[in-house]
């Protein structure tokens, strides 16, 4: 049984910093690439990032580029995001994703995912 798990946040304040995590467990994905999406308080869940499987093709929402990184680690079937100088904007929940089949081209929609953790909750405090 697949199952991924995301870690990492909490509370924060707008321009400090917070890295997610995302355990991946039940099979390896190595070859798929992986995303981060986000839903706020009365919003639609949205595409923030993704990253192919091979880890050196990055994709990102136009709302979150130059401050978050994602990144994953193959061998420990983990991926990461790195949110740096977050605004109220980016209070979300967060959620990992795997894509729904391997290799392909870059992936932002949530049809394009098959397997999803349950979400971290990000606040942004100004």
């Amino acid at each position: 049984q697949v199952q991924l798990v995301e870690s990492g946040g909490g509370l924060v304040q707008a321009g400090g910093s917070l890295r997610l995590s995302c355990a991946i467990s039940g099979r390896t994905f190595s070859i798929y690439d992986m995303g981060w999406f986000r839903q706020a308080p009365g919003k639609e869940r949205e595409f923030v990032a993704t990253i192919k499987w091979s880890g050196d093709i990055t994709y990102y929402a136009d709302s979150v580029k130059g401050r978050f990184t994602i990144s994953r680690d193959n061998a420990k079937n983990m991926v990461y995001l790195q949110m740096n100088s977050p605004n109220s904007e980016d209070t979300a929940v967060y959620y990992c994703a795997v894509a729904a089949s391997p290799y392909g081209a870059i992936r932002k929609r949530e049809y394009e995912y098959a397997y999803w953790g349950q979400g971290t909750q990000v606040t942004v405090s100004s």
